[in-house]
């Protein structure tokens, strides 16, 4: 028999106390678990691609093989004609608007006369079977004229129109300052930035059922339900009371998440066949389909005086769009608007274009535009320092921005800005230490155990970065979210249509209830297209407007349920506080709980918020296009072997401005996901094309970072400094990281082996040492 005692069923001492039993802490600033959490960690959580209904049938899509070509014809007799096959849908089955897009409807459902990217949809099939669905797909038949395709964006320019719209999607040409001042030293570059996959965990999936009305419901993890519900009402010429979006379970998301095409094609073969139709996409397809990092051509020149004050900046930016506009003319305003970094200009020459070809869609990632840009300004600080014989950090410290400086674009940051405080922190955090020139330790050498690398070519780098990043919407963008708190016994739910993408806004909202209301058990409602829209959830949107909007909801039940106890006992509502459940006045005469005060009734409210108006920038790139921003240090330690071009990431340290740390397990968690996101960037993650066609669009041929790969992120210094217009003053805190990442990482490359990395991710050969620079292992010092 077993000597231990259950702590459950144990019997006290006589004469023992009983410790009172501590309630889980709940609230703003705890680091409350995700509600979902068990059931992922089960396997129990519904996904879409887990999703049935009866009478279902499966979906496939024939996809372009070409990059370009015209098509000459489109047979799909044979296909129809295969037993089980139930449905066959082209462009001439789209009842509505042929085109749909994120911000312009550029982008056809089904390709008509020309294909324009490798994996454009042309047909798709709805049959009682998956492998049938796929078979007749490829019993399609398409005759192709193939195109000589446009896939260098610098000659888009002077290439023949690949789309109705031609092939500039915008041009922000930015002049802030003298464009003829000159400084004492000038250093030049030239940067490129690969095509970065979001790579979600689960490949894109849906379910589509016909509803008795006409209308359509589609299942899906859609990160902006309310937009694609529109899109796939105008596709199918519907209005959009009649189709309804379904959120499941979003596998991760670090962009838009889903191709609306998906949806519009699911949508159709269900209203063709009066049957729910379900898809689940192939990795390949995945790969083909949803959109990427842009890939992005950069020259830089910056100017200084002899002490290494910046003078100017002059910058020609030029992003790869693919064939559709989708969220391009966004990126490229952050990209032109960040371009200089966190550092105080005077005066900047900025000339930004986004260009259509006739490679894989690009469109929104965390920090897209910023991202591209900083690792560029990053390198020319960088080669100014080493022009001038200062130390990295010293340059970025002598240029640094801070709250009342202007960006290139005339707007003033008023948000903190506590960037000299974010670079201090990093620069002042201890260095790791090298490791021992032992056999036992050459797993610590880059490449590994069989890396084939000798310990006297390693060379230890360390590198600096400061990035910064917009939250919210841009250029007049309306940011508006709504929320309604209801509480009934001792329980409260939330009913907000922002979608929980892996950036904890669920358990956000829980806190924030619990918080205002006192009430421990909160739930979070599904999201559909039934409750008021809450808008994209991306840029840090749903922490500060959805939150905001559940916050001020769950004030207006504080209210409700404050105001008959202020009124009995004589007081305003100001001088009772709730906390833990219980409602007190301040001066203990009245004591009650918030069960007791509802006394069986049910109080809701419903409440919006809508941050203060953007504008977009006028024709010299002028203009107050931001909301807020937030900003970033990171110190990178890297060892390299200068012989092999190896690289093995030691070490991240950050500082990151985060306004007020609400969660802090899940704040740090963002930020650990956000630099390991930048480190794939930096040394792994492209998709490679050859003349347009995707190359091994797969996890085998597309390397991502692993827990192998991951470094030791330290997070040394969290600037808590309140946004004032920000409910919480809290900042987003994912796509920072992402932003700064890549370019602290190529900074140590640079140290490291003295070469100039200009392309990430780095190439092993562009990592080999033309001298030895860094600091041998196993040398102190």
């Amino acid at each position: 028999m077993s000597g231990t005692t259950d702590a459950a069923t144990a019997t006290p001492a006589a004469g023992v106390p009983i410790p009172p039993v501590e309630p889980p802490p709940h609230g703003l600033g705890v680091s409350l678990p995700s509600a979902d959490a068990s059931a992922k960690t089960q396997g129990t959580f519904p996904y879409a691609a887990d999703l049935w209904a009866d009478g279902l049938l499966w979906a496939a899509v024939l996809r372009s093989p070409h990059p370009r070509a015209r098509i000459v014809s489109l047979d799909t007799r044979q296909a129809a004609e295969l037993p089980g096959v139930r449905a066959v849908v082209t462009h001439a089955d789209v009842p509505g608007d042929a085109g749909h897009g994120r911000g312009i409807a550029d982008r056809p459902v089904f390709a008509k006369d020309e294909v324009r990217y490798h994996g454009e949809p042309i047909a798709a099939i709805a049959a009682d079977h998956p492998d049938t669905a796929r078979l007749a797909a490829a019993a399609i038949a398409v005759e192709y004229e193939l195109l000589d395709p446009v896939t260098d964006p610098q000659l888009a320019f002077e290439a023949e129109p690949l789309h109705p719209d031609g092939n500039l999607i915008r041009h922000i040409p930015l002049r802030f300052g003298d464009p003829e001042a000159v400084g004492e030293v000038m250093v030049e570059g030239l940067y490129r930035i690969g095509r970065q996959d979001p790579a979600p965990i689960g490949a894109e999936a849906g379910l589509a059922v016909p509803r008795p009305d006409g209308g359509v419901e589609i299942y899906t993890a859609s990160t902006d339900p309310h937009a694609d519900r529109d899109l796939a009402a105008a596709s199918f010429g519907l209005d959009p009371e009649r189709v309804k979006v379904v959120v499941t379970g979003v596998p991760g998301a670090t962009g838009d998440r889903e191709d609306p095409g998906i949806q519009i094609s699911l949508g159709l073969l269900a209203l063709r066949t009066g049957c729910p139709v379900k898809l689940a996409a192939t990795r390949e397809e995945s790969f083909l389909t949803h959109a990427h990092r842009h890939p992005t051509l950069l020259r830089y020149r910056h100017h200084a005086d002899a002490e290494g004050t910046l003078v100017k900046v002059e910058a020609q930016i030029l992003m790869d769009a693919g064939a559709y506009a989708d969220t391009s003319a966004e990126a490229l305003a952050a990209a032109v608007s960040f371009s200089c970094g966190p550092y105080v200009v005077p005066h900047a020459v900025i000339e930004g274009w986004a260009v259509r070809t006739n490679n894989p869609p690009s469109g929104h990632m965390r920090g897209e535009g910023a991202m591209q840009v900083c690792a560029a300004h990053e390198g020319q600080m960088d080669k100014l320092a080493a022009r001038l014989g200062l130390e990295p950090d010293e340059i970025r410290r002598r240029n640094v921005m801070a709250t009342g400086d202007l960006l290139p674009t005339g707007q003033t940051v008023t948000c903190p800005a506590p960037v000299a405080e974010l670079l201090r922190a990093v620069t002042e955090a201890p260095l790791p230490d090298l490791p021992k020139d032992t056999p036992a330790a050459e797993w610590l050498l880059p490449g590994g155990l069989e890396g084939a690398g000798e310990p006297g070519a390693v060379r230890r780098g360390v590198g600096y970065a400061l990035g910064m990043v917009h939250m919210l919407g841009a250029e007049g963008a309306d940011e508006v979210s709504t929320a309604t708190v209801k509480v009934s016994g001792s329980v409260a739910t939330v009913i907000c249509a922002a979608v929980e993408t892996g950036g904890g806004f669920s358990t956000l909202a829980r806190q924030i209830v619990q918080e205002t209301l006192g009430v421990e058990e909160v739930h979070v409602a599904g999201v559909d297209t039934d409750q008021p829209p809450a808008g994209r959830a991306c840029h840090g949107r749903h922490t500060w407007v959805s939150g905001g909007a559940v916050e001020r909801a769950a004030k207006m039940v504080r209210t409700q349920l404050l105001q008959p106890l202020a009124h009995k006992f004589g007081m305003s509502t100001e001088l009772l506080q709730i906390t833990d459940g219980k409602i007190t006045s301040y001066d203990g005469v009245l004591s009650t709980t918030v069960a007791e005060a509802l006394d069986g009734k049910e109080l809701w409210a419903t409440a919006q918020c809508r941050p203060h108006p953007t504008e977009p920038l006028d024709e010299s790139g002028q203009g107050d296009a931001f909301v807020g921003m937030a900003f970033c240090a990171i110190r990178c330690v890297a060892d390299v072997d200068i012989e092999l071009g190896t690289i093995r990431v030691v070490e991240m340290s950050v500082a990151q401005d985060v306004g007020q740390v609400l969660n802090p397990r899940q704040l740090r968690a963002r930020i650990e996901a956000g630099v390991t996101q930048g480190l794939g960037a930096a040394l792994m993650e492209n998709l490679r094309t050859t003349r347009g066609q995707v190359r091994h669009p797969d996890l085998t041929g597309y390397a991502l970072p692993t827990a192998l790969d991951a470094p030791d992120i330290r997070i040394v210094h969290l600037v808590e400094e309140r946004d004032v217009v920000a409910p919480f003053g809290a900042k987003a805190v994912s796509a920072v990281p992402v932003v700064t990442a890549p370019a602290a990482v190529a900074s140590a490359v640079r140290a490291a082996t003295g070469r100039p990395i200009g392309r990430l991710p780095i190439r092993p050969q562009a990592a080999v040492a033309q001298s030895a620079q860094g600091t041998p292992q196993g040398v102190q010092g």
